[in-house]
């Protein structure tokens, strides 16, 4: 069975009432649907290192305490043809084994399976940081891949 990768951005998304979220190795991206014709001023948006609340028009969609840290002055918000709502949160800790399991400490956890793909994407994009000369996009991951898979640091060049 294949992962549901996008075929141009290679993200696995995990799906939510209000939208999805989904991350790579330094960030996590969450999409919000929103009413068409939502305007800036209608958006409440805080994004602090370790919390997130998001209110349209008043109405609160998204509010808690994020899975782990993120870089509060590199967090953004923009409101996409007025009806979709991209927040971007750069990760504190960027490695492969700092998989997000949810979006919230307690909401929006991925499915085991989706889980499962997400850490096969982060580890073949580590595996490609690593190896830039090489081109893994037909590549895919079986065995102990789960912590950013092996650790090939210690070996001799």
């Amino acid at each position: 069975m294949s992962a549901p990768f996008e075929e141009r951005s290679g993200v696995v998304p995990c799906g939510t009432p209000w939208g999805r979220w989904y991350q790579t190795l330094e960030e996590v991206f969450i999409e919000v649907r929103v009413p068409p014709g939502t305007r800036a001023k209608d958006v409440r948006c805080s994004l602090r290192s370790r919390h997130i609340s998001l209110a349209v028009c008043g109405q609160e969609l998204l509010q808690g305490k994020l899975f782990d840290s993120t870089v509060t002055d590199e967090g953004t918000w923009t409101l996409e043809d007025r009806q979709l709502i991209r927040i971007v949160l750069m990760k504190t800790n960027r490695d492969a084994g700092n998989c997000w399991t949810s979006l919230l400490e307690n909401e929006y956890a991925a499915d085991p399976w989706v889980q499962d793909q997400m850490q096969r994407k982060l580890t073949l994009e580590r595996f490609q940081r690593e190896n830039p000369g090489f081109d893994f996009s037909g590549a895919e991951i079986s065995g102990n891949y789960s912590k950013g898979g092996p650790d090939f640091s210690s070996l001799e060049k």
